[in-house]
């Protein structure tokens, strides 16, 4: 099984027990999950409430050794907090430019351990003003992986938020509460409940490539894409008829230019460089320059769907062979992709939907490589 470095990240105001409570939670699941590094964003205020009660109060020292668990720190640097324009720490959150301020913090912070492919994030959203959980849900959404986890931890009525509960302690306590009447009440920890409930959340970091700098432009960018995107559909290539069908459309391409269109679904298919990957989303890994990819030695490779389309005539593919004994040159690629490129075009009108089925070059170091852009599950070679 994979061992991920495991990052826990919580949003969270004047209440340090959804902290306890959530590593609490966490370690006690099958399978157990522990810190390996714990960040939280909150506001100055927020720092100082959990800082005197967890860290100078050793509430989160208690837990470890209560329960034996793997040693993790939490040092001032683990405390994320938002600056306002003059650099000042945020003492709370009151107005709209904080709440702007916060969910760009949240969602850079997010973005950036996410670049780490080795980490897993842990996420809870039960601490905090509403605004702090709606971002991270958010930001986790944008670009959260598909092993990161979001989480809300739920607790007994009676023990939430009561400023002497932190974690269920191995041996009862007797912790006294009052009522709503103020009258005194003694609560037995071995009564409480705690249930981390993980939340599901839809993933976007694959599906979409985002620049934006801050959350407004993230979710407008998004947006964008979301609004543009569809569903593509199939394309189907049958050699024996010398046809390509896309969208239920079928399209009758020349032995030649089938030949060079075949080759480069080959090169999506079966030379791709991430087999792992279900999508191929914006990877261009595959794309290839035109000299390497018909050079003789590549023409051999590829010779058998030239046979297939001839039915398999032999002697057609020894003449193809011997005519491009040097490869194919890359002039007269480029007028068989043109051709190619207008049939399709013609064919399939919609300026929304032919650009994922042509070949199309991209510019790498001054170089130009081609390749097709539509997803690699949707060819289909019958």
């Amino acid at each position: 099984m994979r061992r991920f470095k495991e990052i826990f990240i919580f949003v969270a105001g004047a209440a340090p027990q959804i902290i306890t409570e959530t590593v609490y939670a966490l370690s006690r699941g099958k399978p157990s999950i522990y810190p390996d590094e714990i960040y939280i964003i909150t506001t100055s205020l927020g720092k100082r409430c959990i800082y005197d009660s967890l860290i100078k109060g050793g509430i989160f020292d208690l837990l470890i050794k209560e329960y034996n668990l793997p040693p993790v720190f939490i040092k001032k640097e683990n405390f994320i907090i938002p600056q306002d324009a003059q650099g000042e720490e945020l003492e709370d959150i009151h107005s709209k430019e904080d709440n702007e301020i916060l969910g760009d913090v949240i969602t850079s912070f997010i973005r950036d351990k996410a670049q780490d492919q080795s980490a897993r994030l842990h996420c809870s959203l039960a601490g905090g003003r509403k605004t702090m959980s709606f971002y991270l849900g958010s930001a986790l959404q944008l670009f959260g992986r598909p092993w990161d986890r979001l989480y809300h931890v739920l607790v007994s009525p009676e023990f939430e938020s009561n400023p002497d509960f932190f974690y269920k302690p191995k041996k009862n306590k007797i912790i006294i509460t009052k009522d709503k009447n103020g009258r005194e009440r003694q609560l037995n920890t071995k009564d409480a409940r705690i249930i981390l409930a993980e939340l599901p959340f839809i993933r976007l970091s694959q599906k979409l490539t985002l620049q934006g700098t801050n959350f407004r432009e993230l979710v407008a960018e998004g947006q964008k894409e979301i609004d543009l995107a569809f569903v593509q559909p199939e394309l189907r290539i049958s050699l024996a008829n010398r046809s390509v069908s896309i969208a239920g459309k079928t399209i009758g391409l020349q032995p030649m230019l089938l030949f060079i269109y075949t080759t480069f679904l080959h090169q999506k298919i079966k030379e791709c460089v991430h087999p792992d990957r279900l999508y191929c989303c914006d990877c261009r890994d595959c794309f290839q320059e035109l000299n390497t990819l018909f050079s003789l030695e590549s023409l051999k490779k590829l010779a058998i769907y030239y046979t297939s389309l001839y039915k398999c005539a032999p002697l057609k593919t020894e003449e193809f062979l011997s005519k491009w004994k040097y490869g194919l040159p890359a002039e007269n690629v480029r007028q068989y992709l043109s051709k190619i490129r207008s049939i399709i075009q013609k064919e399939i009108p919609d300026d929304s939907l032919w650009p994922l089925y042509v070949i199309r070059p991209i510019k790498i170091y001054a170089a130009s490589r081609y390749g097709i852009r539509v997803e690699k599950t949707k060819i289909i070679f019958e």
